[in-house]
């Protein structure tokens, strides 16, 4: 078995105000980064309504449907940051993320590849039941923990969210699920102001790792090893999906810490280890933030590559 790549051309169409960091040059270095491994390619198809409002409110996921403009731009979160926009092309990409994480699952789950990367936007970890937000309208990885549990018939799925913002939607449309364990670390404080320690889930299945303005590789190693391994031995997930943001890393203009491409890969190795001894190696990551293209590019690679080596295992 390999690792296998969701991506779809749609995908970059999504469109985004010139001001906005995410924009579609995020994907298209990642792809051209990773063009010659050895993956194997599939298209990312469209969700449907029935799997987005599993976790969404119906009546949001209408309101998303329903506003994708003509011409311009559809502020979705207007009241926010005026950030999490719709252009006349954006609706099909918003769909394929969500059906490419859930055709992840699918290929994981049923042996089809060992582990996934899902080369998607926009990103999804911060959109709400009702709410878009920070770039995201719908929450993939979250859907796709869902996807597992409902059609899979999963009743363990671990999700750990690397991004160096909180994943706030994922933790809030996963917090009264006992059949998930959700583990982000993020910079604090940093927007969105959510990831206390004190967060915990409704049945202790959150699990927040907060790493302070300046530190590194070296403090996140330790923490995870510490904290986030132990806790994902002890939880012994069926399936563990990544959130993997990419703004963690020292060049990215958006927050402070200070990881390497060698912290991706150090943390992406250790991570499927634990999917190793637990499930049979299987695991799927999917896109979230990473803003300075460069280093974007060149951290996505060492996490896929070590995907990649992971499946020789």
């Amino acid at each position: 078995m390999t690792t296998a790549l969701i991506t779809h051309p749609e995908a970059l169409m999504h469109q985004t105000p010139a001001k906005v960091h995410e924009q579609v040059g995020r994907l298209d270095f990642i792809l051209r980064a990773i063009e010659d491994l050895p993956l194997d390619r599939h298209l990312a198809p469209l969700a449907r309504r029935d799997q987005i409002v599993t976790l969404h409110d119906p009546a949001y996921v209408d309101h998303v449907l329903s506003s994708v403009p003509e011409s311009g731009f559809a502020f979705l979160d207007p009241e926010t940051d005026n950030e999490t926009a719709l252009s006349p092309t954006s609706l099909n990409a918003v769909l394929r993320a969500v059906g490419g994480a859930a055709l992840a699952v699918d290929l994981v789950l049923t042996g089809k590849a060992k582990n996934a990367f899902v080369a998607m936007r926009p990103p999804g970890h911060h959109a709400l039941r009702d709410a878009a937000m920070g770039f995201c309208f719908f929450g993939n990885v979250a859907l796709a923990a869902r996807h597992a549990m409902d059609v899979h018939g999963l009743s363990r799925v671990a999700i750990v969210d690397f991004d160096v913002h909180h994943g706030n939607g994922t933790q809030a449309l996963l917090w009264d699920e006992p059949r998930a364990l959700v583990v982000t670390s993020q910079q604090m404080p940093l927007w969105p102001g959510t990831g206390a320690v004190a967060e915990r889930g409704a049945h202790d299945n959150v699990l927040n790792l907060p790493l302070s303005p300046g530190s590194g590789g070296a403090e996140m190693r330790e923490a995870y090893a510490e904290v986030v391994l132990p806790r994902l031995r002890a939880f012994n997930p069926e399936l563990i999906l990544i959130s993997a943001g990419f703004d963690c890393h020292r060049d990215d203009p958006l927050a402070e810490l200070n990881w390497r491409e060698a912290d991706y890969d150090w943390l992406t190795r250790n991570l499927c280890a634990i999917a190793a001894s637990c499930c049979a190696g299987r695991v799927v990551s999917v896109l979230e933030g990473g803003y300075d293209l460069s280093a974007l590019a060149a951290s996505a690679r060492a996490h896929v590559e070590a995907l990649l080596r992971a499946t020789a295992d």
